[in-house]
């Protein structure tokens, strides 16, 4: 009878589990997360939670009755410290060690943090539920909150404080908000939608320091001008979580090396979510490998990775993971979707809507080949591209199919005249 170790109690790993035990596995599984709570969706702490409007129990990624069907043992508020692949065993925080059969890494990342940022009260980040209780509390009608980092995060945050009565500034180092992930034009489209609901976008600033000794008070900007701050949201992104494992032996550059399969080099050691690279065949063409810090990213790797351990445990031929990747976002009343690779380097198309309206769906595509569909309030248009995406359609193709669907969807909405 095998044991397996899940590092990470969080969606890929839960995920891995289920996969596991609908596999037909019966042996031990272990799961070992460094927060105390069972396991949660993270989403919702930028949006409803955050708002006020969830609680706990409403974040919670399964009902307890179908986590205690997984027969799983926990080992919770004790993250592991280190991997050791030649005795195949894990070391714990607090000293003990559990050995495996097969192990699936699925740590997640852990928040950025500012240079120097100090470690007052007021000045919050926002990845754990610790995090959004903490940060929630401290929001209220006319707070003055500051975000730094205009991601999607820092934006869901901004958009979030506001609609508690906050006055909110977000401060961007770059000339554009969501540069790295959509590009210039796309990203301050999607940072007109906070202006016209009141949120104020500053882009191409630098923040000197943050100010204050017991709570903090304000932010110095690098041509010295002071912002008021009541609650400042530091959103620069996350790391992934390899710092644990980095004597292993295992190959780490910005995550787990994996190949298509998301196995880590030793047999019985696979991957899965925000902490790991791999070859994606779907984008070979345009990126040798990639890392996708998103919810259906985490979900269904965590999923493959458990299918191919039991595939390695029977002696069977393992499957690449192949995927679309994509992501949404809710912002003030846009819904944000993207299928596929966006990139800054792209050619970037409208191919309906207006970015001055708010409402649009754009086209990325790089070497004449589409790689990307965001939509902003356009679901109709994104959702079904995933295909378009999948077949390696140019960018020629790409702009002729959605001038089709755009030109039926219009004639489609026209109301038929009424009998006489």
């Amino acid at each position: 009878m095998q044991n397996v170790v899940i590092v990470g109690a969080s969606l890929a790993g839960v995920r891995a589990a289920e996969t596991l035990r609908s596999g037909g596995f019966t042996g031990s599984i272990t799961m070992v997360g460094d927060e105390k709570h069972m396991p949660y969706d993270r989403p919702p702490l930028s949006k409803n939670y955050l708002a006020g409007e969830w609680e706990e129990d409403r974040v919670a990624l399964r009902k307890p009755e179908v986590i205690q069907e997984l027969n799983l043992t926990w080992k919770l508020g004790v993250g592991a410290t280190s991997l050791n692949i030649e005795t195949k065993s894990i070391t714990l925080a607090d000293g003990s060690s559990i050995s495996y059969d097969g192990l699936i890494i699925a740590t997640g990342g852990v928040v950025r943090s500012l240079p120097n940022q100090p470690q007052i009260d007021g000045v919050h980040v926002l990845r754990t539920l610790d995090h959004a209780t903490a940060l929630r509390a401290q929001i209220s009608e006319g707070t003055q909150a500051v975000v730094i980092g205009a991601g999607f995060i820092g934006l869901e945050a901004a958009a979030t404080a506001h609609k508690r009565g906050a006055h909110v500034t977000v401060l961007e180092g770059l000339e554009a908000p969501l540069i790295r992930a959509l590009g210039a034009q796309m990203g301050a489209a999607i940072g007109a939608v906070h202006e016209r609901n009141g949120v104020t976008v500053r882009c191409g600033v630098q923040v000197a320091s943050i100010n204050g000794t017991s709570h903090v008070e304000s932010i110095t900007l690098g041509n010295g001008e002071v912002i008021p701050a009541d609650v400042v949201i530091v959103g620069i992104g996350v790391s992934p979580a390899t710092q644990w494992c980095e004597s292993s032996g295992l190959t780490i550059r910005d995550g787990i090396v994996c190949d298509a399969n998301l196995n880590a080099g030793p047999r019985e050691v696979f991957a899965a979510g925000d902490v790991l690279r791999w070859p994606n065949e779907l984008f070979a063409d345009v990126e040798s490998d990639m890392r996708v810090e998103h919810w259906t990213n985490a979900a269904e790797q965590g999923a493959h990775a458990a299918k191919n351990l039991l595939a390695t445990f029977a002696g069977e031929e393992l499957v690449p993971y192949v995927a679309v990747p994509f992501f949404w976002s809710d912002q003030f009343d846009a819904r944000i979707q993207c299928l596929g690779r966006p990139s800054a380097n792209a050619t970037v198309d409208i191919v309906d809507g207006d970015l001055e309206s708010g409402k649009f769906c754009a086209i990325y595509s790089v070497n004449n080949r589409l790689t990307a569909v965001l939509g902003v309030s356009k679901p109709k248009l994104v959702m079904p591209s995933r295909a378009l995406l999948s077949q390696h359609t140019t960018r020629d193709e790409a702009l002729a199919h959605f001038q089709k669907v755009v030109e039926a969807q219009a004639a489609a909405s026209q109301t038929p005249p009424s009998a006489s």
